[in-house]
């Protein structure tokens, strides 16, 4: 089969589309024949050598697709059944042996593309949402890169609980459409000041919750939007990873909370994985949370997509075709 590999870490240049030989699946593995990919900034981060993986490497962790074979003691899946996952390594390939209980069955409601552009991301939006800082309705938040691909998601899904939410972008040209998805205020982190304008719009108070995947650039204006005993979600470095910092700014700020959750904690058992990606699929059934797709790119192109999404042009969803 056709798959993105690298031998070192760097730039996108790195990616390699090369021929690799995919073996039978083990015991408990299922094969699944991609049929879209999804593309997540993570992906950057394992190519970057930030997050490190042994080299030579495949590449992304989310897809959906077909069961082509399944292992001697999988019961639960059989050839023909559509499914996707996010969290398997080596999903920029035309196939992948991925374990079977972490493989979802996709609803007939749903296409391949739209879930391979929406497990990693919505089920991030769920449990960011929903578990790390459960918001309540009528609570205002702040959520950075809103016109992001989970950001998207998120605006949409938190505007639907009841929240008001204060998204950031990086440009003007996003602002439509960080409104158009949930944001009822909309910010340019490269312009306004927004920090000043998040105590302007909460009266002075902050917001409890501060979700950032953004890093190095917001973290310090982040702290300083949030209420007394307010909660800064960091859970991605576009930017650059966040610096060191002492831990007694906490409590100068607000005796404020800090975490740096990951999906893989949040979906550890297969009860945990199903109940998330259940209510993510019965969110995008309602028509509560609609999946943008915006950028579409050959496997063979991944290159370019990673080039995209450095450029801090894109919005919404990013999958590649294999």
């Amino acid at each position: 089969m056709k798959a993105i590999r690298f031998h070192e870490t760097g730039g996108p240049e790195v990616l390699r589309y090369e021929d690799v030989e995919l073996p039978p699946p083990g015991p408990d593995l299922a094969r699944v024949r991609h049929t879209a990919i999804g593309v997540n900034f993570i992906d950057t981060y394992h190519r970057s050598g930030l997050y490190k993986l042994p080299l030579p490497s495949g590449l992304g962790s989310e897809a959906a697709g077909v069961v082509e074979a399944v292992g001697a003691n999988v019961r639960t899946l059989k050839i023909g059944d559509r499914v996707a996952y996010a969290g398997a390594m080596g999903a920029y390939a035309q196939a992948n042996n991925v374990a079977a209980d972490r493989l979802v069955k996709l609803p007939d409601s749903i296409s391949d593309e739209t879930a391979a552009a929406a497990m990693l991301k919505g089920m991030t939006a769920q449990y960011l949402l929903k578990r790390t800082y459960p918001v309540k309705a009528g609570e205002t938040i702040l959520w950075h890169a809103a016109a992001g691909g989970v950001g998207l998601i998120a605006g949409q899904w938190a505007k639907h609980l009841g929240v008001t939410v204060i998204g950031t972008v990086g440009s003007e040209d996003k602002v439509a459409l960080a409104k158009e998805n949930g944001s009822a205020h909309v910010l340019i982190t490269g312009k306004d000041d927004w920090v000043a304008r998040v105590r302007e719009i909460t009266k002075g108070a902050g917001v409890p919750v501060v979700y950032d995947s953004i890093g190095k650039d917001t973290w310090a204006g982040s702290l300083d939007c949030l209420a007394v005993r307010g909660m800064m979600v960091s859970f991605g470095n576009a930017s650059g990873a966040v610096p060191a910092f002492e831990p007694g700014i906490l409590s100068a700020k607000g005796s404020l909370y800090v975490t740096r959750p990951t999906l893989i904690h949040y979906t550890r058992t297969r009860k945990e994985l199903q109940e998330t990606a259940d209510d993510l699929f019965a969110a995008m059934a309602s028509g509560a949370v609609k999946i943008q797709i915006h950028q579409r790119f050959k496997l063979a192109d991944a290159a370019k997509a990673h080039e995209a999404l450095h450029s801090r042009k894109t919005t919404g969803a990013t999958v590649l075709i294999p």
